[in-house]
Order: C-alpha cells, then sequence, then structure tokens
C-alpha cells in the first residue's frame, strides 16, 4: 500500500464550513493528502487553508492552481501564505488549465500554455525562495517583486503534464508532476517521457458504487467534458485511444450531445473511472501506486450517497475508501 492517500476536496454535499469533520474522519481513516482543483467550485486554496488550521496533520497540494487566472505576483503570494501556514506540508501544483476555464470562464487570453507554464514555473522558483525577480519573460515581465514574507520553508513545485512536451519539461525543471485523466496501464506510456524519480501525484476519478451502470453514466457525463476539450483529446490520441473516442469527437463536434455521451464505449469508462465496492476502489486506485504513482489522490464523482446529504453515511463511505 502506497504510504501516500489522498482525497480531493471539498466534497460535494457537505458545505466547506462543515468540513472540520470531514477532515477529521479522513485523517482517522488514513488519508495523509488533501488535495484541490479550481475549476467552477471552491479556489484551490481556501480549502487547504482551513485545513491547515483544522487539522495540521495533512500534506496539503493544489492540482492545480491555473497559470493564467492569477498574476505571477498574487499566485507566489498565495502559495507563499499557505506554505508558512502548513510548513513543509504544502506542495504547489501549478498546470495550464483549459481554453474553457481561463478564457470563457476568466476572461484571460489561453495563448502559449507551455511557454506561460515554463515561464510561472521560473518565475515561482526564485520567487517563493524569497529572491528578488526583474525579469522579462517569454510571456510575462516582472520589474523588482520580492515576497516581504517567504516561506521558511518554499513549497515543492509540481506541474501538471499530459503529453511529452510537458512531462520533460516537468522532469527538467519541477519537484515533480501531476497526472490526469488516464488509467493505471497509462502510467508507464506518461512515465517513460520523464525518466526521474521524483513525485508522482495522479488525480483519480473514484465513483464508489458497485451500480455499474450508475457509474459509467456518470462516468461518460465527465469524459465527454473533459476528454473533449483539445489537450486531452490529444492526450488520448497519444495514449492510443484515438479510435475508440473518435465517435465522442465526431458527435461532440456536430452539437450530437446525446449521440456523443453513447459513443463512449463501456471499456473505456471502465479504464478512466475507477468504480465498484469501496474495496474494489481502493484495489484499483493501489495500481496506479504499481505502476509508479507516489500520490494517489482520489476525486469522488456522484453516487447516491455522496448527494444525500446524509452526513454520516458519507463519513462511513469515506473511512471505506481509507487504509
Amino acid at each position: 500500500m502506497s504510504t501516500r492517500w489522498g482525497m480531493t476536496v471539498p466534497l460535494g454535499g457537505i458545505p466547506l464550513s462543515e468540513h472540520a469533520t470531514v477532515f477529521r474522519a479522513l485523517a482517522d481513516a488514513g488519508f495523509t493528502d488533501l488535495w484541490t482543483s479550481e475549476v467552477a467550485g471552491s479556489d484551490a486554496f481556501t480549502p487547504l487553508t482551513l485545513a491547515a488550521a483544522w487539522n495540521p496533520s495533512f500534506r496539503l497540494g493544489t492540482a492545480i492552481a491555473p497559470v493564467f487566472t492569477r498574476g505571477p505576483g498574487l499566485l507566489a503570494m498565495t502559495a507563499a501564505a499557505l506554505a508558512e501556514a502548513a510548513p513543509g506540508r504544502f506542495q504547489l501544483g501549478i498546470g495550464a488549465s483549459s481554453p474553457v476555464v481561463v478564457g470563457d470562464w476568466n476572461g484571460v487570453e489561453f495563448t502559449e500554455p507551455f511557454q506561460r507554464s515554463r515561464d510561472m514555473l521560473r518565475f515561482l522558483r526564485a520567487a517563493l525562495a524569497g529572491e528578488l525577480v526583474d525579469d522579462e519573460f517569454d510571456t510575462f515581465a516582472v520589474r523588482r517583486f520580492r515576497l516581504e514574507r517567504p516561506p521558511a520553508t518554499p513549497p515543492q513545485i509540481l506541474l501538471a503534464a499530459l503529453r511529452p512536451g510537458m512531462l520533460r519539461l516537468a522532469a527538467a525543471e519541477a519537484d515533480g508532476v501531476i497526472l490526469n485523466w488516464l488509467s493505471a496501464a497509462d502510467v508507464p506510456a506518461a512515465l517513460a517521457e520523464v525518466k526521474r524519480d521524483f513525485e508522482v501525484a495522479a488525480r483519480i476519478f473514484v465513483c464508489p458504487t458497485e451500480d455499474a451502470e450508475q457509474a459509467r453514466r456518470v462516468g461518460r457525463r465527465t469524459i465527454a467534458a473533459y476528454l473533449t476539450v483539445p489537450a486531452y483529446a490529444e492526450f488520448h490520441r497519444w495514449l492510443g485511444r484515438g479510435d475508440a473516442l473518435n465517435p465522442l469527437w465526431q458527435a461532440w463536434s456536430s452539437g450530437d450531445r446525446k449521440g456523443a455521451l453513447a459513443a463512449i464505449p463501456d471499456e473505456v469508462v471502465d479504464d478512466l473511472i475507477v468504480h465498484g465496492s469501496p474495496e474494489q476502489c481502493r484495489a484499483k486506485v493501489q495500481a496506479y501506486v504499481d505502476a509508479g504513482v507516489t500520490v494517489p489522490a482520489m476525486a469522488l464523482l456522484p453516487t447516491p450517497t455522496l448527494t444525500s446529504g446524509d452526513v454520516p453515511a458519507i463519513l462511513d463511505l469515506l473511512t471505506a475508501l481509507g487504509r
């Protein structure tokens, strides 16, 4: 069993103000890490700040904080504050995000994602070390910026990566890589591009129910929302799923949303979405660890229990998913 066992927070159906109970249950269940995403729910930092205050045992990580939606200085200040609140326990995961999140929802031009990610990684490395940054990067310029409160322990910086270019950048300049939307069997292909022994975090979508059809319905909706994004589509072509997913992409591009969902094969859903009993889910997550992931981070998809509002039942399910 992995020595790290992560959960994505906050959980749906439980107010953030009531997550102290969730954090206690996760700690009691053997979870070691709390990770956040930043799409259209909570921001990546607030839940981790609460966790740092309410339960100081956890390792904390963002997966991811987008490199476009905050200016360089603001992202450095936000990361430094959390690193100060959770010294030695915070890992800053950054990534390009997507045109929808960056452009459609935040009004920022999504251009040169590789270069922006590389530039932000280099800026953050220097800024979080307390250095004065006065530099002209390819995608932005910073004039005489120095953190007033640099963290005593700068956080490790992890880079979200899909295809070879970003994977190699992570290996060359980051402290680790964050993988997303791949099966356990896909992990070796991604890590073959890294060729480095360092932190490998992976967001793993988990639908803990033994109703396979219900899990596949939820899984298809989630897959369609993500794998129609060009970067993820190219990623899965690279992984060899082009033939299996071409009907999805063709139906989606023609505006046939129902047809797109129906075109996703069960085999693809079962590859990319962990589902089954809690025991089966734990075993499938462990398969990612066996393939080279050092930090598995479950991201729970809706089930009747998780959407019930029945907090004791939800906490029981978290316990069952623990180690």
